[in-house]
């Protein structure tokens, strides 16, 4: 086969990593939102179980992961589905990291903010909404679309839960025609192909940030 001719057939995987990759987002934005708004907000025991939460998800090899809600799941009497096992696993695992972004811009704001709210009388959910959550976007977006890049590149372990998305094409192609240099090549030709433009996003969205964090300095 041509080296376009093994890109093709790669490609025919595209779905799947494509589903996995949208489906794991759907996962990753609200946990990674919630599990940083309330590791930034509640203290004591609260504070505790999430940051336990997030540090299972984070700590967890995502390759075990994998394998103990495909695998051993179903002896417990519930089985998934490996496009679920796959989106679920990577889009909290991604979503923990995440989540961390989040903590880490609501904490890096001025607190006089937050002060000047509760002396208008807004209560703690309307000073998140509307005064802090509001700026703090800003500085997560380029996180976000680093942790979607690194999404895009994970769904090469879901060929472990049996799906056949770009990885698992490469893996049949190589043993099929027996040219693994060629065949993996192609894949990370396709990955890369996946990958830049969203780079590419990133580093303009970056730029615009860092230029509306000047302008805002400078009024």
């Amino acid at each position: 086969m041509t080296f376009f001719e093994v890109l093709s057939g790669i490609f025919q995987g595209l779905g799947v990593t494509l589903t996995v990759t949208a489906l794991g987002m759907l996962y990753a934005v609200p946990f990674a939102f919630a599990a940083g708004i309330a590791q930034h907000s509640w203290r004591g025991p609260a504070g505790f179980a999430i940051t336990a939460v997030i540090e299972f998800w984070r700590s967890t090899s995502v390759v075990i992961l994998l394998y103990g809600f495909y695998y051993i799941l179903p002896s417990a009497g519930l089985r998934l589905s490996g496009i679920t096992v796959g989106s679920m696993v990577l889009g909290l695992h991604i979503g923990a990291y995440g989540s961390q972004a989040v903590r880490g811009a609501l904490q890096a704001l001025d607190k006089g903010q937050s002060e000047a709210g509760r002396s208008l009388g807004l209560r703690g959910w309307q000073i998140l909404f509307l005064i802090e959550l509001p700026q703090a976007l800003l500085a997560m977006v380029p996180t976000f679309i680093n942790q979607f890049i690194q999404l895009v590149k994970g769904t090469a372990l879901v060929s472990l839960v049996t799906l056949s998305d770009m990885t698992f094409r490469a893996k049949e192609l190589s043993q099929l025609f027996y040219d693994p240099p060629k065949v993996y090549f192609a894949l990370l030709v396709a990955y890369f192909v996946l990958c830049y433009p969203a780079t590419v996003i990133g580093r303009w969205v970056e730029r615009k940030v860092g230029a509306g964090r000047k302008l805002d300095h400078a009024v």
